[in-house]
């Protein structure tokens, strides 16, 4: 028996061991606990979040402009004689 596969039966046996413990029932009980815990939670998924960020950076870009706009036509208005 060579080390690989001596590695590889000993991972399938911990494996085998951890699926018939309580220790997968306990994953399973706390994995629950937590999804219940964040869906009480005001939380958003990481696509949303880039999304919202895009929007964010497309404003801020547009807002900007405006700025200089607005700008360019205060100065021309403070440059004609009245």
């Amino acid at each position: 028996m060579d080390i690989n596969s001596f590695f590889n039966d000993l991972q399938s046996k911990i494996n085998t061991a951890i699926q018939n413990s309580p220790a997968k029932d306990i994953e399973k009980n706390v994995k629950s606990m937590m999804t219940q815990g964040f869906s009480k939670l005001d939380l958003v998924t990481r696509e949303e979040f880039d999304v919202q960020t895009q929007v964010l950076a497309k404003t801020r870009s547009k807002l900007e402009a405006l700025e200089v706009r607005v700008a360019e036509l205060e100065a021309r208005l403070n440059a004609t004689p009245q």
